[in-house]
C-alpha cells in the first residue's frame, strides 16, 4: 500500500509542480554565461581527449588515458566533427576533417556493432561531409574533395553483409573485413535493427546508390510486419526466424529510437510509408504504454504491465512528441522525468516507480543526453523559461559532480555520485550540443541550425542532417519543423496545389487493381494539428501509393476501442483510411487486459601514429591562437 501511495504522490507531484517552481529563473545575461560555460565544457572534454586519448576511440577522464571501444578509428573525433562546426570553430573543424580524410581506414579485422557504428561513425562522417562540401553552410573547406563521403561509402559497404538475413533485419554485429562471423548471435534489438534509415538513406541520396536505403527500409518493414495485433513491438527479435525473444514493449531500452526514426525518416525524406508506421506505432504506444505522465513496459501481446520502470532512455520521448506536434503530454512527461533528475542530481539508468528509488543495478548515469534533448525541443516549441531553469540545473550537476581533470566522468552511482573512468563520445556529440543549443536559442541564436540555409533533422546521435533538395527528394512534402507556431494550439492543414510523383519505393511492386500510371484525385480534407507536421499531404492513400497491405485478414482485425483518457495527438489524426484500422483487442480480451493493468497498477501505478601526434599538436596550436 505504501508503494502505491508513493507512486500516486510522485505522479501528482510531477503533474502539479512545474519546472519553474524549482528554480529562480534564468536571466538573459545568465543565459549567455551558461552558453559560454557549456562551450567551455565541450573544449575541456574535447581537448582532454585530443591530448590524452587521440587517436584511440575514447577518453578515460580520470586516468587521463585512451581506450579503443568500437573500432579503433578515432571515434570521439569523428563523433565531434559537427559539434565543432556548430560552435563555429572553422579552424579545428577543417583540421579535423583533413586528418580523418587522410588517416582513417576501415579495412581492419574487427567486429563492430552495426547500430553504434552507423549512428556514431557513419552519421558523423555524413554530417561533416555535408557541411564541409557546401558553400551555403559557411563551413566549406576549399581543399575538401569528398574524402569523408568516400569513407562513408566504404564503411556502409562493410556493414551491408549484416543485412543478409531471411527477415531483412540485420545482425547486431559484423566484422569489417570478414563479414558476419559464423557464431554471431541471431538475436538483435528492435532499436538496433530499426534505427539505421537516416544515415543509410542519406548515403543513398548522396551517391545515387539505392542499396543502402533499400536494406534499412526493408529492415524496418521486417520489424513492423511482426508487430503484435495491438501494434506494439518487442525488445529483441531473432533475425532468422522473426520470433520475438523478448516481448516487453516500451519506449526505452532496446526500442526507443525505432519510434524516433519512423518519424524522422518521414520528415527528412518525405516518405509517407514511414509516417504511416509512425502513426500506428505512436497511437498504440500512447494507448498501452502511457500512464500519464509516465511510461511503463508491457507485454506486446496482452498489454499487461510487466515492468513499472522509468528508463533513462525514455527521456528522448518528449522531444519526439514536440516534432510530432503533441505538446501537452510532452510537457507533463518532461516534468516527471525532470523530477527524477532533481531527486539525485542525475538521472539513473532505471528508476523504479513502485519503490520510488533508483533500480538496483541501474544506478549509473553515463552522461546521457536524452533529457537535455527534450528540454531543448520543448524550449524551442514553447519558449517557456522553465526549460532554461532545467538547463541550468543540468549544467550545475555535470560541472559539480562529473567534471574531472581530463574531461567528464560517468557517474557510477547517482546516490553517492561516485565517478567512473569513462567518457563516451556521445557526451561531445549530443549532451553538450543540446545544452549549447538551448542557451544559444535563449540568447539569440547564432548557429547554422537556427540561421543556416537548411532545416536540420538531428540523428539519434545528435548529428545534423540537412533537408537539402538532394536529400529530401519530394518537391513539396508536408512536413514543417524547426519552429512551433504558437497560438490556440490548433492549426489547419492548408490545401496546396501540389503535384506528387508516384514512384515505387525500393523494390516494392504495385499489385491488385492499383495502376500507378493513372492520376487520382487529391484529398481536399482539412485536418487539425497542433505542431510540426503542416501542409497538405499527397492525395494518395498509403496503400495506394506503395501497394503495401499492412492490415491483416478480416478475422484478425479488431474494432477500435475508446481511450482510457482523452488524448490529442496531432500526427495520428491525419486522415488515412488504412491508418484508421488500428488493431485492438476484442471486447472480451479488453476486459482481461484492463483487469491485468489494474492489478499491475496496484503494484506501481588505428595504433598511435606520428600523423596523429602531429595533428594533436596542430590542434593545440589552433587552440592557443583562438
Amino acid at each position: 500500500m505504501g508503494a502505491k501511495v508513493a507512486v500516486y504522490f510522485l505522479i501528482a507531484f510531477a503533474a502539479v509542480c512545474p519546472l519553474g517552481a524549482l528554480a529562480d529563473g534564468v536571466s538573459p545575461s545568465e543565459a549567455k554565461q551558461l552558453r559560454d560555460e557549456v562551450r567551455e565544457m565541450f573544449y575541456h572534454a574535447f581537448d582532454g581527449y585530443m591530448h590524452h586519448a587521440f587517436p584511440l576511440d575514447e577518453l578515460r577522464p580520470l586516468s587521463c588515458k585512451g581506450e579503443d571501444t568500437l573500432g579503433g578509428y578515432a571515434l570521439t573525433l569523428i563523433d565531434s566533427l559537427d559539434t565543432l562546426a556548430l560552435l563555429g570553430d572553422r579552424e579545428r573543424f577543417s583540421a579535423a576533417v583533413e586528418w580523418v580524410g587522410k588517416n582513417v581506414r576501415f579495412d581492419i579485422d574487427k567486429t563492430v556493432s552495426v547500430f553504434e557504428t552507423t549512428i556514431r561513425v557513419l552519421g558523423g562522417l555524413l554530417s561533416a561531409h555535408l557541411m564541409a562540401s557546401d558553400y551555403a553552410t559557411g563551413l566549406k573547406i576549399q581543399s575538401y574533395d569528398d574524402q569523408l563521403l568516400h569513407l562513408a561509402v566504404d564503411l556502409a559497404t562493410r556493414l551491408l553483409p549484416a543485412f543478409d538475413t531471411p527477415t531483412g533485419i540485420p545482425f547486431g554485429s559484423v566484422n569489417l573485413v570478414r563479414g558476419v562471423d559464423e557464431n554471431e548471435s541471431k538475436i538483435t534489438s528492435t532499436a538496433g535493427g530499426g534505427t539505421l534509415t537516416l544515415e543509410f538513406g542519406v548515403l543513398s541520396h548522396l551517391t545515387n546508390n539505392p542499396i543502402f536505403e533499400q536494406v534499412t527500409k526493408n529492415a524496418v518493414r521486417g520489424i513492423w510486419a511482426r508487430r503484435s495485433k495491438i501494434n506494439l513491438v518487442g525488445a529483441h527479435i531473432n533475425v532468422f526466424t522473426g520470433e520475438w525473444t523478448q516481448k516487453d514493449a516500451g519506449i526505452g531500452t532496446s526500442i526507443d529510437s525505432f519510434y524516433e526514426y519512423l518519424l524522422k525518416a518521414y520528415l527528412l525524406f518525405g516518405d509517407e510509408e514511414y509516417l504511416f508506421m509512425f502513426q500506428e506505432a505512436y497511437k498504440a504506444a500512447m494507448h498501452y504504454l502511457h500512464h500519464d505522465p509516465w511510461y511503463v513496459e508491457v507485454n506486446m501481446n496482452s498489454a499487461a504491465t510487466v515492468w513499472p520502470l522509468f528508463n533513462s532512455l525514455q527521456a528522448f520521448w518528449p522531444g519526439l512528441q514536440v516534432l510530432a506536434g503533441d505538446i501537452d503530454p510532452a510537457v507533463r512527461t518532461h516534468a516527471a522525468f525532470f523530477s527524477v533528475w532533481k531527486k539525485y542530481g542525475f538521472t539513473p539508468e532505471g528508476f523504479n516507480l513502485a519503490t520510488l528509488n533508483a533500480q538496483s543495478g541501474q544506478k549509473s548515469y553515463p552522461l546521457r543526453p536524452e533529457l537535455m534533448e527534450s528540454t531543448y525541443w520543448l524550449f524551442k516549441a514553447t519558449r517557456d523559461p522553465r526549460y532554461l531553469d532545467a538547463g541550468r540545473d543540468f549544467v550545475t550537476s555535470i560541472q559539480y559532480g562529473a567534471r574531472c581533470p581530463c574531461g567528464y566522468c560517468h557517474i557510477a552511482d547517482v546516490e553517492s555520485h561516485k565517478q567512473d573512468d569513462h567518457m563516451e563520445s556521445f557526451f561531445l556529440a549530443e549532451t553538450v550540443k543540446y545544452l549549447w543549443l538551448l542557451f544559444d536559442l535563449a540568447v539569440g541564436p547564432d548557429n547554422i541550425v537556427e540561421n543556416g540555409p537548411y532545416k536540420y533533422i538531428f540523428s539519434t546521435e545528435g548529428h545534423l542532417l540537412p533537408a537539402t533538395p538532394e536529400i529530401s527528394l519530394v518537391s513539396e512534402h508536408c512536413s514543417y519543423f524547426g519552429a512551433f507556431c504558437k497560438g490556440d494550439g490548433m492549426h489547419k492543414y492548408c490545401a496546396m496545389d501540389t503535384r506528387f510523383d508516384c514512384q515505387e519505393t525500393n523494390d516494392t511492386q504495385f499489385h491488385g487493381d492499383w495502376d500507378p500510371s493513372i492520376e487520382h484525385p487529391k484529398v481536399q480534407n482539412s485536418f487539425s494539428t497542433s505542431g510540426f507536421i503542416k501542409g497538405r499531404c499527397p492525395g494518395l492513400t498509403h496503400g495506394q501509393k506503395f501497394g503495401i497491405l499492412y492490415v491483416e485478414n478480416d478475422e484478425n482485425t479488431y474494432e477500435p476501442k475508446s481511450m482510457d483518457h482523452p488524448q490529442k495527438h496531432s500526427v495520428v489524426i491525419i486522415s488515412n483510411p488504412t491508418a484508421k484500422q488500428i488493431m485492438d483487442a476484442d471486447e472480451d480480451n479488453t476486459s482481461s487486459i484492463q483487469e491485468m493493468n489494474q492489478n499491475s497498477e496496484r503494484v506501481a501505478n588505428l595504433t598511435y601514429s606520428k600523423e596523429a601526434e602531429t595533428f594533436s599538436e596542430e590542434m593545440q596550436q589552433v587552440d592557443d591562437t583562438s
